[in-house]
């Protein structure tokens, strides 16, 4: 059984939309849901989702040049990956514009602090429970997200000098 088959097995309700190809498998699961399907793919010994590869974001605005709408603006997308059994599994989380949060995996993995603080300060995403969830790329100051895509390329931040 894949991993994707055994999540779709354990949380049957959770699962908005899978795929897989060529060995690829992604779950788009409810944003309520991450924490606990995380833990189970981290905490279940035939899964043991011990590396957490990558955490970001995607802003789905002008998503085909405006043609296709997203029911969400962002998706929030995770690769897990199995040191022991040598297998992967995207989960993504489509996220509402209008309370963008999910609930933080920094304790689950540590890895993931600095990836939610990068998504925090790029998109504006919130990490709920995440223990310093403030700027890593931007200064304190800046004003916005930088990589959503409606950030006004030409919009003047505020300059910052030496704090005497």
């Amino acid at each position: 059984m894949t991993p994707l088959q055994r999540i779709q097995e354990q949380f049957t309700t959770e699962i908005i939309e899978s795929h897989a190809f060529r060995g690829d498998e992604t779950a788009i699961i409810r944003p309520g849901s991450l924490r606990a399907i995380a833990k189970f793919l981290k905490e279940t010994p035939e899964l043991d989702f011990n590396f957490l590869m990558d955490l970001t974001a995607v802003d789905y605005l002008f998503y085909a040049g405006g043609r296709v709408q997203k029911e969400c603006r962002f998706e929030v997308v995770t690769h897990f990956f199995s040191l022991k059994h040598n297998h992967r599994l995207r989960v993504k989380v489509p996220i509402d514009e209008k309370e963008p949060e999910v609930d933080t995996l920094s304790d689950l993995w540590p890895s993931a602090d600095w990836y939610e603080r990068e998504v925090w300060d790029m998109f504006g995403i919130r990490f709920k429970g995440h223990p310093n969830l403030k700027r890593i790329l931007m200064y304190e100051e800046f004003q916005g997200h930088a990589l959503r895509k409606d950030y006004p390329v030409n919009k003047r931040q505020p300059l910052v000098g030496p704090q005497n």
